[in-house]
């Protein structure tokens, strides 16, 4: 079906739409780490990067990225269409997650990055335990 509305509008309607957060991953990752007996942990807590979770007291920082927006090696696909912007969008996206986790690391914290696919198996509950050691 073709758009109703101009490239300039579409692009201008596109721009104001802002994102809810992932709440479906993060309700998916709380019922797991509830699952799993893992407990102490905070989510919205105010910390550089915005990290999903937080154990305050292990100074645990943890991001779910999703495999589009954060660049995924093999399941994150680019778009055909306007392919430049996407290609800079999630290269800066990956250059800020480098800047998070090395600005919590010297600032003493833990940073857990787990892949959105993972949580459907087991490959996420290794990452977590290990940060606990």
């Amino acid at each position: 079906m073709a758009d109703i509305f101009s490239k300039e509008k579409r692009s201008e309607i596109m721009s104001n739409v802002r994102s809810k957060g992932n709440c479906a991953t993060e309700e998916k990752l709380m019922s797991l780490f509830r699952e799993n007996g893992i407990k102490g942990w905070r989510r919205n807590y105010r910390l550089f990067g915005n990290p999903d979770f937080v154990f305050t007291k292990q100074r645990i920082a943890v991001f779910v990225d999703g495999e589009f927006w954060h660049g995924h090696p093999t399941r994150g696909q680019i778009p055909k269409t306007n392919r430049q912007f996407w290609v800079d969008k999630i290269e800066r996206n990956k250059a800020r997650d480098g800047l998070v986790n090395q600005t919590l690391k010297k600032k003493g914290w833990t940073v857990v990055r787990i892949w959105q696919h993972e949580l459907r198996g087991e490959q996420w509950l290794p990452k977590i335990l290990d940060a606990f050691k």
